[in-house]
């Protein structure tokens, strides 16, 4: 039901990660939804695929979605090896990469992986937006994590009372989202006909 939201919209293609199979009625929503991506590195056997190429026109695009390795609950397989998976048996104009990770230095080490072959690869994950946007000398436009989109008066999005009495070994209900001072966060890429990255920006607005 939150898919189709965000799909109402406006939203051409949504991308998950490690959370993907927290709630298993969304297994057969994957099946059928082309549009909303689990991570490609996980399983071929599970439900839903890593990428998706939209037709804009003038531009075939290919959306990605992979998951890191460090520090993560589940170990998918390598999201290297499948990048490099993608972008040699998958044909489009240009690449946009979503790589869900916790560490920064696994997401750098992605970017440079990427530069000048992905028009585009921002992280996700953290929900704590980074402020190293940029665009890559080869023309890739990158930044660590693009943030959340929710309560930030809160930890990570969750109402900050109970992230703290966890964090001082107090016992605690279920973690509940906050809904104060709600932000939209993100980044634009301008890409231009040769599908390199000209421009980058972060967003964040109320």
């Amino acid at each position: 039901a939150l898919a189709e939201e965000i799909f109402d919209a406006g939203a051409d293609v949504i991308t998950l990660g490690n959370h993907t199979y927290g709630n298993r009625q969304i297994c057969d929503y994957l099946d059928e939804q082309p549009y909303l991506l689990r991570p490609l590195n996980y399983p071929s056997q599970q439900p839903g695929q890593g990428y998706v190429v939209v037709d804009c026109g003038r531009k075939r695009v290919c959306v990605a979605n992979l998951q890191g390795r460090v520090g993560m609950d589940y170990i998918p397989s390598d999201p290297f090896a499948a990048a490099d998976w993608l972008l040699k048996n998958v044909e489009a104009d240009l690449f946009l990469v979503d790589f869900h990770a916790e560490a920064t230095s696994e997401k750098q080490a992605m970017g440079w992986h990427l530069n000048g072959r992905a028009a585009a690869i921002w992280g996700t994950h953290t929900h704590v937006p980074t402020a190293d946007i940029r665009v890559l000398p080869g023309g890739t436009g990158y930044v660590t994590d693009i943030g959340m989109t929710g309560g930030v008066d809160s930890v990570i999005g969750v109402r900050w009372e109970q992230s703290l009495n966890m964090f001082r070994g107090q016992l605690t209900e279920r973690f509940k989202p906050s809904d104060k001072n709600c932000r939209v966060q993100g980044a634009v890429f301008e890409i231009d006909e040769q599908g390199k990255c000209v421009n980058a920006y972060r967003v964040d607005v109320s």
